[in-house]
């Protein structure tokens, strides 16, 4: 019987030493805890990454706009200069502002004709189910 003795000791023994059902939901749960801090923490610091970027990449968009710009004034002023030989002043000027306009126009023409396409492809599709 020492032996059958020493066998339920050892057996009790393991089975004290088993964690239960509760330790491991307890240790689940601390887990999951630490999983949710860790990943908060990661999603903060990439926010703050991309909310220091997005003011550089807007000053840069900026920048490049307003040189664009300077370089369409230039392009503008070019051909006045260029046509006012051939034309006279006053009709080089009237010539480019005539195709200026003309070309914004054309694309005011083209920016409403992709709208009323845009808004009826909408406006069919929300009245399927």
């Amino acid at each position: 019987m020492d032996e059958d003795d020493e066998a339920e000791a050892v057996e009790a023994e393991v089975l004290r030493e088993r964690p239960t059902l509760e330790d491991d939901l307890r240790q689940l749960i601390g887990d999951a805890r630490a999983l949710a801090e860790a990943e908060l923490a990661w999603q903060k610091a990439r926010a703050a990454f991309a909310g220091k970027q997005i003011g550089v990449i807007a000053l840069l968009g900026l920048l490049a706009l307003a040189l664009v710009f300077f370089a369409l004034m230039a392009l503008v002023f070019g051909l006045v200069l260029a046509l006012a030989s051939l034309l006279g002043a006053w009709g080089a000027m009237a010539t480019v502002t005539g195709g200026l306009l003309l070309a914004a126009g054309l694309a005011a023409l083209l920016a409403a004709l992709r709208t009323r396409r845009m808004m009826r492809s909408i406006a069919d599709r929300q009245a399927e189910p």
